[in-house]
């Protein structure tokens, strides 16, 4: 079991939720990340309301710091899904098609999330922030701050806003991540973006 210090984890999340409504009322983008499964849903279902990119599965190394390679894997993406749209596939075999099929649905695992994403993030949001190293390197190679949900095993040295809480259980997951939504959209309501309720 973790044990927290409340009080720190309290003062980290206002600080953390401070940065995220002041970036969204700039039109900041904050891009989400976990690879863990207790996660991917509800950050999916959060990054779709607030319209922004999310990878909820395996990191793909070079996502921001070969950012110009990745646009183009993108551009293949839904290029080929247009043309399945479209019916323009027809015109191939039956294996053929069936290796576009295969492509597409790879394309769509790996990148269906960022499609949005024209240039790199403002910030990165990650669950757990030593499974994601990876994206936390690139993040701070490129001077993009970064928002980290961190258990007591990761270093909270090497995330600009880490927020010392389980990075593993759902129920904490989603607390955090409501909070941030929240901030977010009430940054969002200077600009328009997001119309209060």
């Amino acid at each position: 079991m973790e044990i927290f210090d409340l009080e720190k984890t309290s003062l980290a999340l206002e600080e953390a939720l401070l940065f995220v409504k002041e970036l969204a009322s700039k039109n900041g983008i904050i891009l989400f990340v976990s690879g863990k499964k207790e996660a991917s849903k509800i950050l999916r279902s959060v990054a779709e309301n607030l319209s922004l990119p999310v990878v909820a599965g395996r990191w793909i190394g070079g996502t921001l710091t070969n950012f110009s390679e990745i646009k183009k894997r993108i551009s293949r993406f839904l290029n080929l899904k247009a043309k399945r749209e479209k019916g323009e596939l027809e015109k191939y075999t039956k294996k053929e098609r069936l290796l576009i099929d295969r492509e597409i649905d790879e394309l769509d695992m790996k990148f269906g999330g960022i499609v949005s994403m024209k240039e790199l993030p403002d910030a990165l949001f990650v669950v757990d922030s030593k499974e994601e190293n990876t994206a936390v390197r690139e993040a701070r190679s490129l001077n993009i701050p970064v928002i980290s949900l961190s258990g007591s095993d990761c270093n909270l040295e090497e995330v600009d806003y880490p927020i010392p809480g389980n990075d593993s259980s759902l129920s904490s997951i989603e607390f955090f991540i409501s909070r941030l939504e929240k901030a977010y959209k009430e940054g969002g309501e200077k600009t328009g973006q997001f119309q209060s309720k």
